[in-house]
């Protein structure tokens, strides 16, 4: 069992649990995407939730909790598996102890659809760290001034369940942020700036010419999934009412 793993050996207690958290979600993912009858699905609901219970008493530092809640999920997940009626395979955990730090960066003014697929997509890679622009260059980069402030912004995309941290970029030099976080990778959007050439000649010369980028293929169209679409319907809504 998975929470065998956890208490045995010498590794940091904390992130053998997070890697036990991780591949718990991952298969939760997975079976999110099968065609299951209405009692089957009910049994990951609850698996669901005593994740999303492990990830909140993980976040409280509490982790025998944490640790109990998880093994519950575990426990739902494989009676499905002894069942025969998902057919999985748990990862070993050593596998996941060292998992790649994922760096994105953006503004993440009004977080929306197109944002959470970027972070899921980077989840999947590792573990995932946001960089939230600066007031002071979203504003030199989009010409206005940012409907949310920095911090405010910072804490909304720390939030989400993809993200391990967001942290502040610099005023100064964008690539600040890269080097103090140290990341495997760089994920960017489809047509985000900057030009991966560009970047990898810059990284480069800072040292960092290790670090993989990648780009996400296509974006996502589900609707609102833009700000300037968001602000633009907030308008045509609200724009000609009064307080």
């Amino acid at each position: 069992m998975l929470g065998e793993q956890l208490l045995s050996g010498e590794i940091d207690p904390w992130k053998r649990l997070e890697a036990y958290i991780i591949n718990v979600e991952k298969v939760l993912n997975d079976i999110n995407s099968l065609d299951l009858s209405a009692k089957y699905r009910k049994l990951v609901e609850i698996a669901r939730a005593y994740l999303d219970d492990a990830k909140y008493y993980y976040n409280k530092k509490d982790l025998f909790t944490s640790l109990a809640c998880i093994a519950y999920a575990e426990g739902l997940i494989d009676s499905l598996r002894h069942l025969e009626v998902i057919d999985i395979d748990w990862q070993p955990l050593s596998k996941l102890l060292d998992r790649p730090k994922v760096l994105v960066a953006g503004g993440f003014e009004i977080v929306h659809p197109g944002h959470i697929y970027l972070f899921k997509k980077a989840w999947e890679l590792g573990r995932v760290y946001v960089v939230v622009a600066r007031d002071k260059n979203f504003e030199k980069f989009k010409k206005r001034p940012p409907i949310i402030p920095e911090e405010q912004r910072r804490r909304v995309v720390e939030s989400v369940k993809y993200v391990y941290k967001a942290v502040l970029g610099d005023e100064e030099d964008y690539l600040k942020p890269v080097q103090d976080i140290k990341p495997d990778i760089i994920l960017l959007g489809p047509d985000q700036w900057p030009d991966e050439d560009k970047l990898k000649k810059q990284l480069a010369e800072k040292g960092l010419g290790n670090i993989v980028i990648r780009r996400l293929d296509k974006r996502i169209d589900s609707g609102l999934y833009s700000v300037s679409k968001i602000i633009k319907k907030i308008v045509e809504i609200h724009g000609g009412r009064r307080k």
